[in-house]
């Protein structure tokens, strides 16, 4: 997965490919779809939510230009697995999911790889972020929002990056977005489709109750 779909695509970081060479991905993904855990392709993880290909988290995860020390804000927490990477790249990350059962199926995942002195888990409206912990180094968000909302802008500290995908529903750009004094550059980083963010500042849709 790391040689043929991350690297051989144009993923450089050495981090970030070492680190998704470390984490089980067939780990994170329901037992019917096990066989496809590695292939580069979504795959559904219950109430409408999916678990990113290979190389798109790739991708999000080197545009955060992560060192190893920082503070990260996660949003979409979904199985787990993006987070699980992030805890190796990051000295601590907050993640939020808005599915009650998604966040306790996650946080027993992540409890049980040893992650959780460096992991919080938050079941809250992610498209709010997470004020009181501001400022953060990094926020990835997993999931698409109609324009980027201001309070992750706000959230981030100075030279701080936010990774974001921006547009309608069937279609949206992932974008990087830096702080700079104040002010933020953007950058496009390709095409992609997400699930919808959704929340106070994300689309107005009721999330799937079930799975």
């Amino acid at each position: 997965m790391v040689e043929k779909q991350l690297r051989r695509r144009g993923i450089r970081d050495e981090r970030v490919l070492e680190a998704m060479g470390e984490v089980p991905r067939h780990e994170f993904v329901a037992p019917a779809d096990l066989e496809r855990a590695y292939g580069d392709h979504p795959l559904p993880i219950g109430y409408g939510q999916t678990i990113s290909q290979p190389y798109i988290v790739g991708l999000m995860l080197e545009a955060l230009e992560l060192k190893g020390y920082e503070r990260v804000l996660e949003v979409g927490t979904g199985s787990g697995y993006q987070t699980a990477i992030l805890a190796r790249l990051a000295a601590q990350v907050y993640t939020m999911e808005r599915n009650a059962e998604l966040a306790q199926r996650a946080k027993a995942r992540l409890t049980a790889m040893g992650l959780s002195a460096s992991v919080e888990v938050i079941e809250d409206d992610g498209s709010l972020g997470l004020p009181l912990s501001a400022p953060f180094d990094a926020i990835i968000v997993a999931a698409a929002a109609p324009s980027i909302p201001s309070c992750y802008v706000d959230q981030l500290g100075e030279s701080g990056r936010l990774v974001i995908p921006v547009g309608p529903l069937d279609h949206q750009e992932l974008r990087q977005i830096r702080k700079i004094g104040g002010r933020t550059v953007s950058r496009l980083l390709g095409a992609c489709r997400f699930v919808p963010l959704t929340g106070s500042q994300g689309w107005q849709i009721d999330p799937p109750s079930s799975a």
